[in-house]
């Protein structure tokens, strides 16, 4: 849904950005080749009411031929915010709720009400574009979205002209997991539009929090596997990067509205948060 206000700001400039993608097999719960990251805070007095409109807007849609689907998470960590994740083909398939959504709200009302009442609350918003790179990911093929209960996300801001420091220290790290036979895969995009410096974020799904424990667990064998490219690993990290951040998203799928072939994933969790999204 918040994709449908806010991709008119980014309509201009679709025909500047260049894509730089890899060839990954594509499937409806695979991570997308584009991704629209909407990160919203609302006012604190204004939270229950944010959980109903947003449900109310998901169920509204639901039937109707929209033109795009919204995965949407709420900040477990961090401070609290909802992330939206729509996923997009091309650059050229975002043209298209451009064109349509204005109608939708004409037709229907009460979506448009509930959409302005979810805009008027907000008191910060930020939205970026990211182009998936299978090149800097682990395993991503295995991915399966739809099985996701939760995300953790890491972003990564370079100082500028530093993007090759990282994608080598990516592909070290990719490496490491793979000699360690990790079974947690994660996927990189690179951000395209939206952000002041170079900037990169993975994307772990996890089925559940307590995945996170796999992760400190494997720690240790990442590491030894790492082997002489650690020190190169480290030193990309103090020298190139000028942040990083690890934070954990829920996913919550009464707030969604994802296609009928993602929510096959899963019936039973996506439940009515299906629709007619293409």
């Amino acid at each position: 849904m918040r994709i449908a206000k806010l991709i008119v700001a980014v309509a201009s400039v679709l025909s500047m950005a260049s894509v730089a993608g890899g060839q990954m097999r594509e499937s409806a719960t695979a991570p997308p080749k584009l991704v629209v990251l909407v990160y919203q805070r609302f006012a604190f007095e204004k939270t229950a009411e944010i959980d109903q409109w947003e449900i109310g807007a998901a169920r509204a849609c639901q039937g109707l031929d929209v033109p795009n689907s919204w995965i949407v998470m709420d900040s477990v960590t961090g401070e609290p915010e909802a992330l939206s994740f729509d996923p997009f083909d091309s650059f050229e398939q975002m043209e298209k709720p451009v064109a349509e959504w204005g109608a939708i709200y004409a037709a229907h009302p009460e979506l448009g009400r509930l959409q302005a009442q979810i805009m008027t609350a907000l008191t910060s918003q930020r939205t970026v574009i990211a182009v998936r790179r299978d090149d800097l990911s682990y395993r991503a093929s295995r991915i399966d979205l739809s099985k996701a209960r939760f995300m953790r996300v890491l972003e990564v801001r370079l100082h500028p002209g530093r993007e090759e420091d990282f994608e080598e220290a990516f592909e070290k790290l990719s490496a490491a997991y793979e000699k360690a036979q990790s079974d947690l895969p994660w996927v990189v995009y690179q951000v395209n539009l939206g952000t002041p410096s170079p900037t990169f974020l993975a994307f772990v799904p996890m089925r559940a929090v307590g995945q996170n424990d796999d992760l400190l667990r494997s720690h240790a064998s990442v590491l030894a596997a790492e082997g002489e490219a650690a020190e190169r690993m480290q030193q990309i990290a103090r020298e190139a990067y000028a942040s990083m951040e690890s934070n954990l998203y829920a996913v919550k799928p009464k707030k969604s509205h994802v296609s009928a072939g993602f929510a096959a994933g899963d019936p039973e969790f996506w439940g009515a948060s299906t629709g007619t999204a293409k």
